[in-house]
C-alpha cells in the first residue's frame, strides 16, 4: 500500500499551526499549506491516514479554485514547488502535488455552509422539527430529497477537537458586519450552483458543501479548501434514489463504518482495517477522477 504521510516537519520553516489534516507555515509574506493524508470523523483525528488523499484534496481544491475566480478570488498563488521560497525546496519530495503557497488573510469566524439536498444531520433535524437550521422547508418531504432551492446554514469554528455550531445568519452577520456576512453569503450559493451544474454533467451530485472566506488587502477571498470530499458530500448521480441515503464519495463511507462500531466517538481513535482504509483511498480517488476528468 501506498505511504501515507500523516504529519510535516520542516526545519527552518516556520510552523504556524496543525488542523485536522493540514500543516501550516508562515513564510512571511505567504502561507504554505501542506495537505496531509490525515483524516477525521466526529472530530477525532484517525491514527492511520488515507494513502493519496493529500495529493487529492490538493488537486481537487485547485481545480475549483480556478474555475471560481469569475464568482469570487482566491487565496491560492500556486501549487508548483519551483516556484516556492527558496526555504521550501529542501522539502520539494515531500511538498510536491500535496501542498499550495496561498496568500495571507484574515479568516471569517464562520464556516459557510450550503445544502442542495436533505441529508445528514439535515435530515434528522427536518424530521424532528421540519426545519433545517432553522429554516423552515416545506411538509413532506424525504431523505435525500433535492431542495428547490439551496439553503444557507452557516456554523461556528469550533476548536480542535470540539463540534461546529450551526447560527442563524443574524448571528453571522453579528460576528462579520452586516456587508461581508452577506457577501460571504452570497458567494456561497453562486459557487454552489455553479459547481452542482459543473458535477452533474460529470455524474457526481453534490448534495452539501462548506466554504471558508478571509479578508485580503480589504477583499473577501476564497481560502482553505474547495468542494472537496473532506468538505462535501458527494453522491453518485446513477445511484441516487429520494426516500434513502445514497453511497458517497466522501469520507462518509468512513463515518458509516465507524457507526457500526462500539466507540463513543472520543479519542482515542479505534483501529481501521486495511479493506476500509483502501476502499476510502479508492473513493477519493474515484472522486477526482469524474471531477477532473483524469486518472
Amino acid at each position: 500500500m501506498q505511504d501515507v504521510l500523516l504529519t510535516t516537519e520542516l526545519p527552518g520553516l516556520k510552523l504556524l499551526g496543525r488542523g485536522k489534516v493540514r500543516d501550516i507555515y508562515d513564510l512571511d509574506d505567504a502561507l504554505l499549506i501542506v495537505t496531509t493524508d490525515r483524516i477525521s470523523a466526529f472530530d477525532v483525528i484517525m491514527d492511520q491516514g488515507i494513502p493519496g488523499k493529500g495529493e487529492v484534496l490538493t488537486r481537487i481544491s485547485a481545480h475549483w479554485f480556478r474555475l471560481m475566480e469569475g464568482i469570487i478570488l482566491n487565496h491560492l498563488i500556486t501549487t508548483d514547488v519551483g516556484e516556492f521560497p527558496a526555504g521550501c525546496r529542501p522539502y520539494a519530495d515531500i511538498l510536491a502535488g500535496r501542498s499550495m503557497l496561498v496568500k495571507k488573510a484574515r479568516p471569517l469566524p464562520v464556516e459557510c455552509i450550503v445544502r442542495g439536498f436533505l441529508a445528514g444531520s439535515g435530515w434528522k433535524e427536518y424530521r424532528a422539527s421540519g426545519c433545517v437550521c432553522g429554516i423552515r422547508l416545506p411538509e413532506g418531504l424525504v431523505e435525500s430529497q433535492r431542495l428547490a432551492d439551496p439553503i444557507f446554514t452557516p456554523s461556528t469554528k469550533a476548536e480542535l477537537g470540539s463540534h461546529d455550531e450551526n447560527i442563524a445568519f443574524e448571528r453571522m452577520v453579528e460576528l462579520c458586519g452586516a456587508d461581508l456576512a452577506e457577501q460571504a453569503r452570497q458567494a456561497t450559493l453562486d459557487i454552489y450552483q455553479k459547481a452542482r451544474d459543473l458535477a452533474d454533467d460529470r455524474g457526481i451530485l453534490i448534495a452539501d458543501t462548506k466554504f471558508e472566506f478571509g479578508v485580503h488587502d480589504g477583499e473577501l477571498i476564497l481560502i482553505d479548501e474547495c468542494l472537496t470530499p473532506d468538505s462535501s458530500r458527494f453522491w453518485p448521480k446513477d445511484d441516487y434514489r429520494p426516500g434513502s441515503a445514497p453511497p458517497s464519495f466522501d469520507k462518509q463511507f468512513l463515518r458509516d463504518y465507524l457507526d457500526t462500531l462500539d466507540w463513543d466517538k472520543k479519542a482515542p481513535a479505534p483501529p481501521l482495517p486495511e479493506e476500509i482504509v483502501a476502499r476510502t483511498a479508492d473513493k477519493y480517488r474515484e472522486a477526482m477522477a469524474l471531477l477532473l476528468g483524469t486518472p
